[in-house]
């Protein structure tokens, strides 16, 4: 990254980005996000990130399976806007990535230098956003370009309103 994003700049729109998956606790990530959005004039991006598949390359399967992963993560986007758009009327910009799940959300960041906020889900599965949460918590957040959020799955929609504003 080249020193200043533009996100901090005076005047400038804020983008608030989620990272959705599977899990339930991400709509409690995608109504804050949207709530924050909505009440601060902002703008909103999900990411959908797709693990790469394992020494299937040689079989012409990789191929396949990123494709299948890929329509999966569309489904999760696609249902994630509908929350944005039933909870605050926000109409979200949505990618999907191919690769390791924290430099994808590294990546997007340095390449959108719009990007204001990070927010997660806290979850406590296996899967899903707790083992991300913990590892961006421990390893970088302190050297991280943007904020970390992080909404507790938890939280019901009344509660989130409240404190999104």
């Amino acid at each position: 990254m080249s020193g200043k994003r533009r996100s901090y700049e005076s005047g400038h729109r804020p983008k608030f980005m989620v990272v959705v998956d599977q899990t339930p606790e991400c709509a409690r990530a995608v109504h804050f996000a949207s709530r924050r959005t909505a009440r601060t004039g902002a703008s909103m991006i999900m990411l959908a990130v797709v693990d790469p598949p394992d020494n299937f390359e040689w079989l012409g399967v990789g191929e396949a399976m990123i494709e299948e992963a890929s329509e999966e993560a569309q489904k999760w986007l696609d249902a994630a806007a509908r929350e944005a758009r039933s909870a605050a009327g926000v109409d979200p910009e949505q990618v999907i990535r191919v690769g390791v799940r924290a430099d994808e959300i590294m990546k997007l960041i340095n390449e959108d230098e719009d990007i204001s906020f990070l927010v997660l889900a806290a979850g406590s599965a296996k899967e899903g956003p707790g083992p991300l949460v913990s590892t961006l918590a421990g390893r970088s957040a302190a050297s991280f370009p943007v904020p970390i959020v992080i909404v507790p799955g938890s939280l019901t929609d009344e509660e989130i309103d409240a404190l999104a504003g």
